[in-house]
């Protein structure tokens, strides 16, 4: 655990008491912290009294008596509208924070060199993430993984010198972190998400961009409007040659669509860095399946680019080799017959679910469906001729219907496991080559699943069960 010393004798409001929540009132409790803890769920609060932490009904509560209001990323602060406990706050005139500002306050105050990375983008984040983890512990060093990936950032190790904290960070994570200020930022991309929460994409935008303005380096990526711009912007601050890795300024631009004058970029499978003296091939993902398509070719170059601020970058070419890749990312979860079977759950948008396509030519029996987001899978549309077929599942299904028509042969399956059954048997069918089919439901999972986890899970157990039926082993 990290201990918050940094509110030492301050009483301090907790709200939203899932695991990040218990995490900080108890990180807070064991820094002399004074914490009251809260929740609207009575689950919730069983929990954390459980855990031993402190209730106190908020609702009832004096504000006065509170510093700050420490707020769960998942409670709204803004959009649709406040939360009750976001108002109280307010009127009481006391800070709204999170977590993750909880751990820049305490490493700025207690032990300013332990390195910090934060990754954060729209897509592609979680991989980033786990890939530069990967790398650093192969070059022998200390990593303390979290954030929204894996375990509340404040159940990590305690602070030290030697370790270094690799921190996935959300848009709900960093809006609740004003004075986020980290090591190596990275801001992989941005595309239309969250709006629910945020509003507009201009305010979504907004709060990406803070992770990287205050970073002592920045990678960012170049290939969307809104990232460029972010790009441009840092670099009239930031554009200044020095720096660990000795080629340019503090901040590198990373691309996944072909070649840059400066910076680190995706190409033809390989990853190459160029600076004032040339280019060089860095390494070369062919062959990688949990780095297929160009989005990780993406996620490769930015992994690259903070190795070598720090100085890891020796081993890299080896060291991706043996990346194992996430859960529900793309995972390959058996290969039967000429058909791969692909769990990218993760996929709760269009956008992601078009890095996914863009994996495959052809010969893809996609499963598509859930909760819809806002414009649909038209953007999908340059791939529907990769597309064998569409296996249509929950709220979705008319909607996705009514775009495939005319255009791919579709089929309303309504659950998973209908939708497996009649994409494994046509796969199979088909007995082609390059055959893929491919869980990658554009959507949220929330009609029919608790999350995303739930669903790939889900698909990875009917898949097994199918072939097993089927004689494979």
């Amino acid at each position: 655990m990290i201990r918050i010393s940094t509110f030492a004798g301050a009483r301090v409001a907790v709200f939203g008491l899932g695991a990040s929540g218990n995490a900080t009132a108890l990180a807070l409790m064991a820094g002399g912290a004074s914490v009251a803890a809260w929740d609207d769920s009575e689950a919730g609060r069983e929990g954390a009294a459980k855990a031993g932490v402190p209730l106190v009904d908020l609702e009832v509560a004096d504000w006065t008596a509170f510093s700050s209001l420490v707020l769960a990323p998942g409670v709204p602060l803004t959009h649709p509208e406040p939360h009750w406990t976001v108002k109280k706050a307010q009127a009481a005139g006391i800070e709204i924070i999170g977590d993750i500002e909880l751990f820049c306050r305490e490493r700025r105050a207690r032990c300013p060199q332990a390195a910090f990375i934060a990754i954060t983008g729209t897509n592609g984040k979680s991989t980033t993430t786990a890939l530069i983890a990967h790398i650093l512990k192969e070059a022998g060093k200390d990593v303390q993984l979290g954030g929204n990936i894996g375990v509340a950032v404040l159940t990590l190790d305690e602070l030290a010198p030697d370790k270094v904290y690799v921190i996935e960070c959300s848009s709900f994570q960093i809006d609740l972190a004003p004075s986020i200020n980290p090591s190596v930022g990275v801001l992989l991309n941005i595309t239309p998400d969250h709006l629910d929460r945020h509003g507009t994409i201009e305010n979504y935008a907004a709060v990406k961009e803070r992770l990287v303005a205050r970073s002592e380096f920045a990678v960012v990526g170049v290939d969307d409007t809104y990232s460029k711009a972010i790009a441009e912007r840092l670099r009239a601050k930031k554009g200044v040659t020095g720096g660990a890795i000795g080629y340019g300024p503090r901040l590198i631009p990373i691309s996944a669509k072909g070649e840059l004058s400066f910076g680190v970029y995706f190409e033809d499978e390989r990853i190459l860095k160029a600076e004032p003296g040339g280019i060089t091939v860095v390494a070369r993902l062919k062959g990688i399946a949990p780095l297929r398509g160009a989005h990780n070719g993406q996620n490769a170059a930015a992994a690259y680019a903070v190795c070598r601020e720090l100085r890891c970058d020796f081993g890299f070419a080896a060291s991706i080799k043996e990346f194992r890749g996430l859960p529900h990312r793309l995972e390959t979860v058996r290969r039967y017959g000429p058909v791969d079977f692909i769990n990218d759950s993760k996929a709760t948008n269009a956008e992601s679910t078009e890095k996914a396509l863009a994996s495959w030519s052809s010969g893809i029996y996609v499963i598509l469906g859930g909760k819809a987001k806002a414009g649909g899978i038209e953007a999908l549309r340059p791939y529907f001729s990769r597309l064998v077929k569409a296996y249509l599942i929950g709220e979705a299904t008319d909607e996705f219907a009514a775009t495939l028509n005319g255009a791919v042969s579709y089929e309303r399956c309504g659950t998973l496991d209908v939708a497996v059954h009649r994409a494994t048997t046509d796969a199979l069918e088909a007995n082609k080559p390059e055959t893929v089919v491919l869980l990658s439901p554009a959507c949220a999972s929330f009609d029919q699943y608790k999350n995303f986890e739930v669903r790939g899970d889900h698909f990875r157990q009917l898949v097994l069960a199918e072939i097993e039926r089927r004689g494979g082993q």
